[in-house]
């Protein structure tokens, strides 16, 4: 049984873990806020530009456009992105991404497809490593990134993208995210980038059979869409991850911070019982040496 001292030690020692995590609770709590306003208000011109891109593609017909929108023709090589959080304590937010990925490069290597493997974040590197480290080919890393500003990372990434499509390294692009619903729900997607594929709930415009002339060229204007529709769809998904990562952080902290609650009671209770039969045994003691007088 642990001494009065060790329960003492042990019950400040958990006191302050709860100071900490009350602490980066709060601090979840107010970036939370300021990121779930940047991916809300990303979210219309996101959604706009998918319907843009989804008429476009539709009124060219299935295998026609530019390259980046009917692809190489072949599906043998995929290039997988998973983006994931720089840092943990956010519960299970990286490790659902995680089993997400996991779960379409093994369906992808029994299938005998070529994997490649591009990380975004350091979380989902350091867990795919252990299983996949031959199938790395880059890593973005989000750490200089300041606020909910994912511009500058977001433009890097869809032309470093592009650039391999284009090379010929790659066939399919998919990435591999978590989407923001609600403070306790981020639900882990994989949407598919190159060829460029407008989500099912892009909304299709109606023509009700009027003819549309389009100058410059329905392909031109593809040719200089899809690139920026990329970028588009890879800085949502960072937001939406942002936000994701600073409410699930937010989530775990409060869990834990209500656990520390727990055990310091728990503790305190053991202590005071300890204390009192400590002082129950020194006053038997006393009593039976008084009476042997």
């Amino acid at each position: 049984m642990p001494s009065l001292k060790d329960l003492k030690n042990r019950i400040t020692s958990v006191k302050s873990t709860r100071k900490i995590t009350k602490a980066m609770q709060m601090v979840a709590a107010a970036k939370l806020k300021r990121a779930q306003e940047a991916a809300d208000a990303g979210r219309p011109y996101a959604k706009r530009m998918a319907s843009v891109v989804a008429n476009l593609a539709s009124s060219m017909g299935e295998g026609a456009g530019p390259k980046l929108l009917s692809g190489t023709g072949k599906e043998d090589t995929h290039l997988v992105v998973v983006m994931t959080a720089e840092r943990g304590l956010c519960g299970g937010f990286n490790s659902y991404v995680v089993k997400e990925a996991r779960q379409l490069i093994r369906k992808l290597v029994t299938e005998g497809k070529t994997v490649k493997i591009l990380t975004v974040g350091k979380k989902g590197r350091e867990q795919l490593k252990r299983d996949y480290a031959e199938f790395f080919v880059g890593h973005v890393d989000l750490s200089e990134v300041r606020g909910n500003d994912y511009t500058e990372a977001g433009i890097g990434l869809g032309l470093d993208i592009t650039k391999r499509f284009d090379d010929g390294e790659f066939d399919v692009a998919t990435l591999v995210y978590s989407q923001f619903k609600n403070v306790l729900t981020q639900l882990p997607v994989a949407q598919q980038l190159i060829p460029a594929k407008a989500p099912e709930d892009a909304e299709i415009v109606d023509l009700k059979g009027a003819i549309y002339e389009y100058e410059p060229s329905q392909e031109e204007i593809l040719e200089t869409l899809l690139p920026r529709y990329i970028n588009t769809q890879i800085i949502s998904a960072m937001l939406e991850s942002g936000a994701g990562e600073q409410a699930a952080r937010m989530s775990a902290m409060d869990n834990a911070t209500r656990n520390a609650g727990e055990m310091i009671d728990d503790l305190s209770l053991q202590y005071n019982r300890a204390r009192q039969a400590q002082i129950t045994k020194e006053l038997i003691e006393i009593i039976s040496g008084a009476e042997a007088l």
